[in-house]
């Protein structure tokens, strides 16, 4: 099982890389830049290096996540920008030994045109894809249904891998709070999700799992995270570990995005789902 939690860069992305370590995770996930920004950064290439090093020593896969305000389905004014800010984050990632950068699918952008969405996305992947020369790869994420619905199904994932004119160059992120709260996978319906992942090709290109529980019910389409265990979860654990410990999914980087401030730390979190579902 390759586990591990999202941690922060205020020590450095050697110190991100680090942290993972000290909570005893094989993996982890970064923001490459201020989370709350959408812009270029300027980073230390030398502290990327040591980052990239000290995972290769320590066997720990890395993976990196947009800024918050990251958009694939941008306004028309914030079209160069993000197309600059999603080159930069796939730079810094790639310079950090990262597997890749994940981004969210996009949202409705028109009322009337349905395919709206669906051609910006492609137009900024496509755009942003034919100047990436790196071996870090695009990641795009399942949606929880909020903002128009979209990426809420494996067929709009898989087709815009397909449409896309760089397909080798994306690659799929499942969270499974998302999941859950789209109605994309309800946790008793396990076996039909994975045998339809497979037989569209999903499962073929997912490089990370964001292991989350959910605080809302199934097809609530509200994204709110809980912990594995947490009494406030509505997906039972068994049914994360089915999913998860699948054959299927097996070797895929799991990232908690749990809460880490409501009496579990993530070391603690890790910790006991290595002692329930991969030794229990």
């Amino acid at each position: 099982m390759i586990l591990g939690s999202h941690v922060s860069i205020r020590k450095g992305y050697l110190g991100a890389a680090k942290r993972a370590v000290a909570n005893k995770a094989s993996a982890f996930q970064y923001f490459p830049k201020n989370p709350r920004s959408l812009s270029v950064k300027e980073f230390d290439r030398g502290d990327a290096e040591s980052c990239k090093e000290f995972c290769l020593e320590h066997g720990l896969q890395s993976v990196a996540h947009t800024p918050y305000s990251t958009s694939i389905t941008p306004a028309k004014e914030k079209e160069e920008l993000t197309i600059a800010s999603l080159l930069n984050d796939l730079e810094i990632a790639d310079a950090c030994g990262s597997i890749g950068v994940v981004v969210h699918f996009g949202s409705q952008i028109s009322k009337t045109d349905p395919l709206a969405s669906y051609h910006l996305m492609l137009h900024i992947l496509n755009s942003i894809l034919s100047q990436w020369k790196g071996g870090c790869l695009l990641l795009i994420e399942n949606n929880a249904g909020t903002k128009g619905a979209l990426g809420t199904t494996l067929e709009e994932l898989v087709q815009i891998r397909n449409l896309c004119e760089y397909p080798e160059k994306i690659g799929f992120c499942l969270d499974t709070c998302h999941a859950f709260a789209s109605g994309l996978w309800a946790g008793e319906t396990t076996k039909p999700f994975l045998k339809k992942g497979q037989e569209l090709g999903y499962f073929e290109h997912l490089k990370i799992v964001h292991l989350n529980n959910s605080k809302y019910p199934a097809g609530s389409k509200k994204d709110r995270h809980a912990n594995i265990f947490s009494n406030n979860g509505l997906i039972l654990d068994k049914e994360l570990k089915r999913l998860v410990t699948s054959p299927i999914l097996k070797e895929i980087p799991l990232i908690l995005e749990t809460p880490d401030d409501e009496r579990v730390s993530h070391q603690e979190e890790i910790e006991m789902i290595k002692k329930k579902w991969e030794y229990g």
